[in-house]
């Protein structure tokens, strides 16, 4: 053997003269292989296809089956769930500094750009108003009368959309003409959508503006988010007890949005509300502040060191949402972007 050259091929040693039948052998194992790799890729994107089926048609139980009969399966959902997670414990603030994180910018959102749009408008339409009056001499009443149509149309939207006509306004002029706001949207969803399906939580659809959710949800009152499969979660609640694990997930996915801003412009100014909501939750279990304290801090550990390892996946999964593409859609570029070894 020691004067002989080796060739490997597909898995087979052959000498430097191969038989015909060896040769027959290697070129028959190589094209089952081939096929293999090809009905793995097949197989996955067309589960992900029967996924979005489900999701559009309601049925989020099928949905999540579909998912977990893949999940960890050779060509299959490697990424769902499977993320590796710090240890949970007390950490303290010193602990997230020395892991580069600073609470209070991540923590204490400010929607800076839509606040200050929302100045520009009032001060262009007191201009404005002002510059009619000038021009078109309009009478003390009259301006009174439009004052007072003004305010009762201001009171109808608080009062039976909830401020959604003001917010859907409001939005879709920052998504108009701030393309930071419109980055950032779409950054912090994407945030939502990439923990949650790491940690196991399956997404189920979500929108990146105001407008976006009026046309797919029809109503006025729902802004940019991303919503998930919860039911499993909904059930622990009524139920009276929410497990620890389940927790873990929802409080990670809670912060997502966040902490992906904060990773990416040094603050967060959206999720206000996805905050305050994970508080009350806390809330509603009994949890005291030193607990409620100690899980947040565990959360925003976690999730940003999620977001740090993987921060190609949640740009290509970003540029992905900007373009609307499916659930499913999104799911495989997650799959395709993420190295099991990496998880």
């Amino acid at each position: 053997m020691g004067g002989l050259s080796l060739m490997h091929y597909v898995g087979v040693a052959l000498t430097s003269r191969p038989c015909p039948q060896q040769l027959k052998l290697c070129s028959y194992e190589f094209r089952v292989r081939v096929q293999c790799c090809s009905n793995v890729g097949v197989c996955r994107q067309q589960v992900l296809e029967q996924v979005d089926k489900e999701l559009t048609k309601g049925d989020d139980r099928a949905a999540l089956a579909l998912v977990k009969d893949s999940q960890g399966k050779p060509g299959g959902l490697s990424c769902f769930g499977a993320a590796r997670q710090v240890p949970q414990r007390l950490y303290t603030l010193d602990e997230l500094k020395l892991n580069g994180i600073e609470a209070i910018s991540l923590l204490s959102p400010v929607d800076t750009t839509l606040g200050s749009i929302e100045r520009n408008l009032q001060i262009a339409a007191i201009v404005g108003g002002l510059a009619a009056w000038n021009a078109f001499g309009i009478s003390p009443q009259q301006i009174f009368y439009i004052s007072l149509g003004l305010l009762f149309l201001w009171t109808l939207d608080a009062v039976s959309f909830g401020g959604g006509i003001g917010s859907l306004v409001l939005d879709t002029i920052g998504h108009s003409i701030s393309q930071k706001y419109h980055n950032r949207v779409i950054q912090h969803e994407a945030g939502h959508f990439l923990v949650a399906y790491l940690v196991g939580i399956l997404p189920k659809s979500y929108t990146i503006s105001s407008l976006d959710a009026l046309k797919k949800e029809g109503s006025l009152n729902v802004q940019a988010g991303t919503a998930f499969v919860d039911f499993e979660f909904l059930e622990e609640v009524n139920a009276g007890k929410v497990s620890a694990a389940t927790l873990n997930r929802f409080s990670c996915i809670a912060l997502a949005g966040v902490s992906t801003e904060y990773l990416i412009y040094g603050f967060a100014e959206g999720g206000l509300n996805d905050i305050k909501q994970l508080d009350l939750l806390l809330k509603g279990l009994g949890f005291t502040q030193k607990k409620a304290d100690s899980q947040v801090r565990w959360s925003v550990l976690n999730t940003v060191l999620l977001l740090r390892r993987h921060e190609a996946a949640r740009a290509k999964l970003a540029e992905a949402m900007s373009m609307g593409n499916s659930v499913g859609s999104c799911i495989d570029i997650i799959e395709n972007s993420i190295d099991v070894s990496d998880l």
